[in-house]
């Protein structure tokens, strides 16, 4: 019994992890990857993975911790902010959606039961796909990216009331409206009594924890906190997923938020991926095959449906056509909390329903990555008056700009952006600022501010900017793709100009100065280098002295102080920092592979490797010169990304590996 369990976690990690990477790769969601694993894994298909009730047991924990983390992210203050978006647009579109698909289904002759938790399901957009997405495209300042995430907020908490309703439907008793009032009233009490009486204790027993400055203690009390409260609810006869939400409202009060955040992160993230498998192993694909062509008419007609809802209110909305295009594109396909809700509301479904619905959302989220990636050709092919808008946009940057000579380009004029331009204004250099926020870009304009709308991004927008006359190109905000994009056109359009980029770390550094960047400026180096000047004036260095080593440091770009020594306290543990260059000590013992050779023998370079320094015992630092023969206790620190560090360390010590 033992054995078959083992044998089936490792299938299922295996596919798992190998259908991840490949979906990341192609620039697909996760979500749609953990799908696939229960499809191809689950008793409908290959039928590897045997355990699919465990595996259910475990997929509804996972929804108590995407509740959690969409209750951290609650915020009344944000809510008011953004209400007219929030509950006007994104509260008709959830009513209307949820309606039709209500009244089509009564017509259908289904039950109202079932229509409305179809409808609700329906209405669900992905939050993680389109935020993503649109992080990426820099799009989420935009007039469309705050539309777009303010619907998603509503659709998030629209979830809440709906963890209560579709239970009680699902029961199908005579007493359904004394139940779902009953369920409505606990669910109030529940939230008053928890946020009246429960901030202030919460507050100060993650204070008490806190104190005793453990980690591992403090993880094990945000599952305590996020697991006793999901079993208050139960108890009381609401959903586990309403009691986590709670609690998620009740820490994002707290000072401990983003700690709390991101220690969950790793839990919800592996929880969640199961509970997608789970949900894939609920597809038949025979049952889908026979129904195929109803399949792709229920995607396509969930897709025109909401496509259309969405549009229409926007337009109604007083939206301009490509506003609201971009919008509905956005919101069309379906979205995780979708499935979620189907998982719990099974039951009010035929078995000939689920089959076709569930392959249907599949397919249309899918689509989400394409609509979003072509989002601005779709809507200048389909409205008109979205050429002429962007016409008038790059004619206000050229007129900007009409006469401008030897002028500094700022893109991007955000925080980072705007220090720039004033530093630069006072020494009296002009300055041409662009860009794509319009709400930022009209308060700064009103101001007296030079800056004027535009993506510095496109190509005609630069060269309505002057970049063939502009003196520097400054990029001052730290996204790589986009500043990818904005090097080649301007290497295009104005070989010679000097192009100055800004980046949070030097992980990409190399990738920038290769695609064409005069100088690229790391936050975090940069600010090493500015406490380590003020580090030598107070310890009494001459200041001449400090500014010819900051120079210097700064002139061999930044070389010293590339890679860093990681510890089990950094920041930044994501996916996406193993790219950057690591350091890493080795110490030769007697019978190791490297003792007695010379570097140029061990030709760790040709491994991706760099031998930075070595330190040898009673001698301090040797310099890493090709001929230098490597002796007993001698350290060697070696610069490279992880990856490349495990084979030169393989190679130092073993002599096993070939290069690659």
């Amino acid at each position: 019994m033992m054995t078959e369990t083992l044998i089936n976690t490792t299938t299922l990690l295996l596919v798992t992890v190998l259908l991840v990477v490949s979906f990341r790769r192609l620039k697909l969601p996760s979500v749609l990857a953990y799908l696939g694993v229960g499809i191809a894994l689950g008793p409908h298909a290959l039928g590897l993975v045997t355990n699919a009730e465990q595996i259910q047991h475990l997929s509804e924990i996972g929804i108590v911790f995407l509740m959690f983390a969409v209750g951290l992210e609650f915020s009344l203050p944000q809510l008011f902010a953004m209400r007219t978006v929030v509950f006007g647009l994104g509260g008709t579109q959830v009513v209307v959606t949820t309606v039709i698909v209500l009244v089509a289904c009564i017509f259908a002759g289904a039950s109202w039961q079932s229509g409305l938790a179809l409808g609700a399901i329906v209405a669900m957009s992905s939050t993680a796909i389109v935020a993503k997405l649109m992080g990426e495209r820099l799009e989420l300042q935009t007039a469309h990216g705050r539309q777009i995430m303010g619907v998603l907020l509503l659709q998030d908490l629209a979830v809440v009331p709906l963890f209560i309703i579709l239970p009680a439907l699902d029961l199908g008793t005579d007493t359904l409206g004394s139940d779902l009032l009953l369920a409505v009233a606990k669910a109030a009490v529940a939230l008053a009594v928890l946020l009246w009486f429960g901030r202030g204790p919460l507050r100060d027993w993650f204070h008490l924890v806190a104190g005793s400055k453990s980690s591992e203690l403090f993880v094990l009390n945000v599952l305590l906190v996020v697991l006793g409260l999901s079993l208050v609810t139960h108890l009381a006869g609401l959903s586990l997923a309403l009691g986590a939400f709670l609690a998620g409202m009740l820490l994002s009060e707290t000072e401990y938020r983003y700690q709390v955040e991101d220690y969950i992160k790793p839990f919800r993230d592996v929880l969640v991926g199961i509970f997608f498998i789970g949900l894939g192993m609920l597809l038949e694909l025979a049952v889908v095959a026979q129904h195929l062509l109803l399949v792709v008419g229920l995607a396509l007609g969930m897709l025109a449906l909401k496509l259309s809802v969405v549009w229409l209110i926007c337009i109604l909305n007083r939206n301009d056509k490509g506003l609201a295009l971009r919008t509905a594109l956005a919101l069309a396909p379906a979205g995780e909390f979708g499935f979620v809700l189907l998982a719990l509301a099974k039951g009010l479904f035929p078995q000939e329903w689920l089959q076709p619905v569930l392959a249907a959302m599949l397919l249309s989220m899918f689509t989400a990555p394409l609509l979003l990636q072509y989002s601005d050709k779709i809507v200048l092919r389909v409205v008109r008056s979205e050429w002429m808008r962007r016409a008038l946009a790059v004619h206000d940057v050229a007129v900007k700009a009409l006469g401008a000579q030897n002028h500094v380009i700022i893109c991007g004029y955000g925080r980072s952006g705007q220090s720039v331009t004033r530093l630069l204004q006072r020494e009296g250099i002009q300055i041409m600022a662009l860009d794509h926020d319009p709400q930022r870009v009209r308060e700064a304009a009103v101001a007296g501010e030079s800056v004027v709308f535009g993506d510095a991004q496109r190509r005609e927008v630069l060269l309505a900017a002057g970049v063939q006359r502009a003196m520097v190109v400054v990029i001052s905000f730290a996204q790589t793709e986009s500043a990818l994009r904005i090097l080649s056109h301007t290497r295009d359009l104005a070989p010679g100009v000097p192009i100055i980029v800004r980046t949070f770390d030097d992980s990409d550094l190399t990738r920038l100065q290769n695609a064409g960047a005069t100088e690229v400026v790391p936050e975090v180096v940069e600010g090493a280098l500015m406490l380590a000047s003020h580090a030598m004036l107070m310890a009494g260095l001459p200041l001449a002295r400090v500014l010819k080593c900051i120079r210097q440091t700064r002139r061999t770009r930044y070389d010293l102080m590339r890679g860093f020594f990681p510890g089990a306290t950094d920041e930044d543990t994501s996916l996406e920092d193993v790219a950057q260059p690591r350091l890493h000590s080795i110490v030769l013992a007697r019978q190791a592979f490297g003792t007695g050779r010379d570097l140029a023998e061990l030709r760790l370079a040709d491994l991706g490797v760099e031998v930075t320094a070595i330190r040898r015992a009673n001698r301090g630092a040797v310099v890493p010169a090709p001929e230098l023969l490597l002796e007993e206790n001698d350290v060697v620190v070696l610069l490279g990304q992880p990856d490349r560090l495990a084979l030169a360390e393989e190679r130092l010590l073993r002599g096993l590996v070939a290069d690659r």
